[in-house]
This record gives C-alpha cells, sequence and structure tokens, in this order.
C-alpha cells in the first residue's frame, strides 16, 4: 500500500505529463501536469478517446494505428518515442515529445503516454533563429560600410600618389589597418560561431541558463563589431570634412551623470566611476554629441586598460574662463617612449596585450576636441595609470 501512495505521489507531482489509455484508446487517467498542459479538468477527458488530444491529421489515424498495432504488432510510437503536436482545450496546438509504452495489468493492457512540453524550447530554438537571421543581416550591412570605408581609402591613396613620401605613409597605414581588422572582427565572429553552437546544443537539454549566456555572448561580439564599425565611420566622415561641432547650453553635470550611469553598466567586476564638478554654474556651451563621444571614448579605455576592484576618476570644472575634463585610470598606463604617436590613427601601444581595439579612438577624440575649441592632454606612465585633460576656453 504504502508503494502505491509512493508511486501515485510521484505520477502526481511529475513535472511531465503523463496519460495512460486502454485497449481502445480511452483515457483512463491524466496526472495533474497532463491536465495543466493540455488545458482540461479530469472530468473534462475521462473516458473520451486520446484523439480529443490531437489535431488533424493524427486525430483521424490513431485508432487505425493502435488497432494495427494490435493485429501485426507493428510499432510506430510504442517504446521508441517522437515528437508530435498536441490539442489543448482552447484549440492551440503545441509540440511535444511523445514517449509510449505498454503494459500488462490485470490482465489487460494498458498504454502508458509520457508527454514532454517542448513549447519553450521551440520558441529558444526560433527566437535563436531569428536573431542569428539579424545578426548576419547587420554584418551584411556593417561589411558594407567596411568596403565602403577601404574605397575610400584607396581614393585617398590616389590622390596623394604625387608624393612618395605620403603614399609610404598611406600603404602602412592600409597594413596596419588590415592587420587590425582581420583581427578584431575575426575574434568576436569566432566568437558569434561558437556561441550559436552551443545554444543549440543547450536547447536540447533544455538548459536556458547556459542558452542566456551564450546569447549574452553574441550581443557582446555584435557590441564589438558595431563599435569597431563607428569608429571607421567617424573616421571617413571626419577626412571627408562631414562633422561640424554645433554649439548649445546644455547641463554638464546632467549631462555626465547620464555618461556614468551608461558606462557603469560595462565596466569590469567592482569598477567604480567617480564623477565629481567643481563650479558656481554647471552649464556650458559646447556640442553635447562631440562631448559626449569623446568622454565615453575615454571612460570605455579607462575600463578596458584597467583591473577589476579600482576605481576611475572623471571630474570636470568650470571656471569663469575655461572647463575642464579629466578621466584618470590607474591601469596599465603607455609607455613613455610610444606617447609621441598617441593620437595617430591605428597606434596601439606594445604593451596592449590581447586587448581589442581599433587604435582610432583617441584620434577621434583628439579631432572632436579641437572641432569643439578644445585642447586635450595625455599624462601617463606605464603600470602607473593615465589621465586625459580636455580643456575648452569659453
Amino acid at each position: 500500500m504504502e508503494e502505491v501512495k509512493l508511486l501515485n505521489a510521484i505520477i502526481n507531482t511529475a513535472i511531465d505529463g503523463i496519460i495512460t489509455i486502454d485497449y481502445r484508446g480511452n483515457i483512463e487517467s491524466m496526472n495533474p501536469a497532463a491536465l495543466k498542459i493540455f488545458g482540461y479538468a479530469d472530468a473534462d477527458v475521462f473516458g473520451k478517446n486520446i484523439s480529443v488530444l490531437m489535431p488533424e491529421p493524427d486525430k483521424s489515424a490513431h485508432d487505425g494505428y493502435l488497432h494495427r498495432y494490435q493485429s501485426t504488432g507493428e510499432k510506430k510510437i510504442i517504446g521508441i518515442g517522437r515528437e508530435v503536436l498536441g490539442l489543448k482545450k482552447d484549440g492551440s496546438t503545441f509540440p511535444f515529445r511523445l514517449a509510449v509504452s505498454e503494459v500488462e495489468y490485470e490482465n489487460r493492457k494498458i498504454y502508458t503516454g509520457f508527454i514532454h512540453d517542448l513549447s519553450k524550447e521551440k520558441a529558444a530554438e526560433n527566437s535563436l533563429k531569428e536573431y542569428t537571421e539579424v545578426l548576419e543581416e547587420r554584418i551584411k550591412e556593417r561589411t558594407s560600410i567596411l568596403q565602403t570605408l577601404v574605397n575610400e581609402l584607396e581614393k585617398a591613396k590616389e590622390d596623394v600618389s604625387l608624393s612618395l613620401e605620403k603614399e609610404k605613409e598611406l600603404n602602412q597605414l592600409k597594413t596596419r589597418f588590415v592587420s587590425m581588422a582581420s583581427h578584431e572582427f575575426r575574434t568576436p565572429l569566432s566568437s558569434v560561431q561558437l556561441s550559436a553552437s552551443l545554444i543549440e546544443k543547450y536547447a536540447e537539454k533544455p538548459d536556458m541558463t547556459n542558452i542566456i549566456k551564450h546569447t549574452g555572448k553574441i550581443k557582446n561580439s555584435v557590441g564589438q563589431l558595431t563599435g569597431i564599425l563607428n569608429d571607421f565611420l567617424s573616421l571617413e566622415k571626419l577626412e571627408a570634412g562631414k562633422i561640424r561641432a554645433e554649439f548649445q547650453e546644455f547641463d554638464v553635470v546632467k549631462f555626465s551623470e547620464d555618461i556614468i550611469e551608461e558606462m557603469q553598466m560595462v565596466a569590469k567586476q567592482n569598477q567604480i566611476i567617480v564623477y565629481q564638478h567643481t563650479g558656481m554654474s554647471s552649464v556650458i556651451n559646447s556640442d553635447a554629441a562631440l562631448m559626449k563621444n569623446s568622454v565615453i571614448n575615454l571612460i570605455s579605455n579607462a575600463i578596458k586598460y584597467s583591473g577589476e576592484n579600482t576605481f576611475i576618476e572623471f571630474n570636470s570644472e568650470l571656471s569663469q574662463s575655461v572647463f575642464t575634463i579629466t578621466v584618470k585610470d590607474n591601469g596599465i598606463g603607455i609607455p613613455q617612449e610610444e606617447q609621441k604617436n598617441l593620437f595617430e590613427p591605428f597606434f596601439r601601444a606594445h604593451n596592449i596585450g590581447n586587448i581589442p581595439g581599433t587604435g582610432l579612438g583617441l584620434n577621434i577624440v583628439k579631432r572632436y576636441v579641437e572641432l569643439m575649441g578644445g585642447t586635450v592632454i595625455c599624462n601617463s606612465a606605464q603600470d602607473k595609470g593615465t589621465t586625459f585633460t580636455l580643456t575648452f576656453k569659453h
């Protein structure tokens, strides 16, 4: 008796649905999970043919299959299992994995079906497929932008072909560009490919924790690619003279607090961005978009080149004639002998290791700051951190 109670308790608390039918296909029992999955109460289905839970064409074919099996012993599901569609009480259908076993009980045959709802897994698969399609389309679009930039660089090479020294410099620039682009694109694309493959694997279990983990990696990789392409696009616009400063008044404290909120989300573990403003007023007249791009670039570098459990200082100061922004970190620093090349396009110091980047960010910052009538100064020492200071007269 205790064993019967234990068995009933297991069946009644099982996550998957369990259904039993007699030799005619009539429902004898459905556990709570099965009733919930199909949306029925026990009284609604007891004694009814199991086909009530099936959409066409399975509904019409089921009785024939059952009779054929009882006559010939030919198995299609019993002892094998397969993926089928179920019909809920409200008329909607859903996918589930069905395993059927045959049981001899009290001189009669009973068929037991074990039902595992695949709705979430299928939704995850569809979501992944849609996301992959969107990702592929974005990569195509960004690749087109990159190709446009490459074409512009080739045109620039032709324009300066009369100067041997300029042509030599351009060839060097192209070599660094191709090397950097091939490396920086390969890493996130490999991560996307690996994560997509792993998501397919985890979707079979399903393992939503790992699915979410690798979906996040795909998003991060797409973010890296977007950042690289945005740098290329900004450089192209600067070279073409398409960017001009648009001055307007704005509150630098509110401006800075919004940036901190955004950047703190991408900071490393226990990296804290500390902001302080000094001055009787906080309203300045400048280009908020160019200023934001410059500050975000500097804070991103501070995050990237500093370790976990560190502070990043971000200060603004407004006096009667000068507005100053400083971004200070305690990261790897910049070797003294390489600082003369710091603002050149595609330049990256030798001590960065495997930290990703395009080498365009500081070049873009310098040019944006100059468009706003300001100057940028770097004070750094290897292994002792870096401070960038932006100064604007008003």
